[in-house]
């Protein structure tokens, strides 16, 4: 009797644990920053206030004290502890207006490190 109830719950226990994919922990996605699309980083313009840019992007991710003239906009995803997306999108400020702009984000939505400026002719 004892025997059949071990054989019946170890026959249970293989059959719940056949229907689970692993026995790993869930891992959900981990999305941290500024998510900023194609659009909105076009619409950023060199001559632009503090204000239009903060009306646009909202608040920088991260405000350095010590390079005040400097706004990063950085988004990363993670999806099962593996990084699968990167941005950044950096300001620079000359007083109360950028100067320039660095998009780390390339047209095929692909992370690069090449260096973008913007240049606006004059009127």
């Amino acid at each position: 009797m004892f025997n059949t109830r071990i054989l019946i719950f170890s026959f249970a226990w293989l059959v719940v644990a056949g229907g689970c994919t692993s026995f790993y922990p869930y891992k959900m996605e981990i999305r941290q920053g500024n998510y900023l699309t194609a659009e909105v980083r076009q619409k950023i313009r060199v001559g632009m206030s503090r204000q239009q840019v903060t009306s646009i992007l909202g608040s920088p991710l991260v405000n350095d004290v010590f390079h005040a003239n400097r706004w990063d906009y950085i988004y990363s995803l993670e999806e099962k502890s593996r990084q699968v997306e990167r941005q950044r999108f950096t300001l620079f400020f000359e007083g109360e207006f950028v100067k320039r702009i660095e998009d780390g984000q390339a047209a095929d939505n692909k992370p690069s490190d090449g260096k973008v400026d913007v240049v606006v002719p004059a009127k």
